[in-house]
């Protein structure tokens, strides 16, 4: 079987009033359909850098990137867009809601970008809401929520589409434990059950138990942890 996600050689960098700084080198990488990896790594080593790439939010400098079999590198926007809407999900350590809108709006916004059926759209809302336990409280404004509700509510606007990927960017950074512990359970859930591939940066290695594989970015290189 063909990985789902594959870096080869990947490099990115960027021009600065002082001359182009290399934020990644030579970065490869293979991801497999169901895997859960999790990237560690001090700040500025190029681990977020490295996140846009895999959601196709950036193009990288040098390498080639291949998704679900379609080489990427060489992509036009037009499928850029098509990748990013209907076969990725992201995850951020900001929640990025809608404060007065209901829960489930918040959620049926992701379908605003993509053809979609109203009925179905709603349908898949809800189910992706009681996935992330949260169904009862599809009609609250977000506003009333805590901060781990919020961050189900935006997993579940991610994965409402049924991505492929779900890529998340210190999705627990802004929350405390027992939120945190709540927010993994649901990844642990759409992984273990659903079959979602999640690429996740953390500073929490505490996180690391509810992951198959552990990756290293240093310095803009990245590496499989021991």
């Amino acid at each position: 079987m063909n990985p789902l996600l594959e870096l080869h050689g990947v490099g990115k960098h960027f021009p600065t009033p002082g001359g182009r700084v290399e934020v990644l080198r030579g970065v490869s990488l293979q991801a497999g359909a169901g895997d859960f990896i999790a990237i560690t790594g001090p700040s500025g080593a190029g681990k977020s850098t490295l996140l846009n790439l895999c959601a196709f939010l950036d193009r990288p400098s040098a390498g080639r990137v291949v998704f679900d079999s379609q080489a990427m590198d060489g992509a036009n926007e037009s499928e850029f867009c098509a990748v990013r809407k209907h076969r990725i999900g992201m995850v951020f350590q900001k929640y990025c809601l809608l404060p007065h809108r209901s829960v489930l709006e918040n959620v049926l916004f992701r379908f605003r970008y993509i053809a979609h059926d109203r009925r179905d759209a709603v349908r898949r809302s809800r189910e992706a809401l009681a996935t992330m336990g949260l169904d009862a409280l599809a009609d609250r404004p977000v506003r009333l929520l805590s901060g781990g509700e919020m961050q189900r509510v935006a997993i579940a606007r991610a994965v409402a589409v049924a991505p492929k990927l779900l890529v998340a960017d210190e999705p627990t950074g802004n929350l405390d434990a027992e939120s945190a512990t709540a927010v993994m359970e649901c990844f642990r859930r759409l992984n273990t059950e659903y079959g979602l591939s999640i690429l996740m940066v953390t500073h929490n290695e505490s996180l690391l138990r509810y992951c198959s594989r552990h990756l290293t970015c240093h310095a803009g290189a990245l590496s499989e942890a021991a």
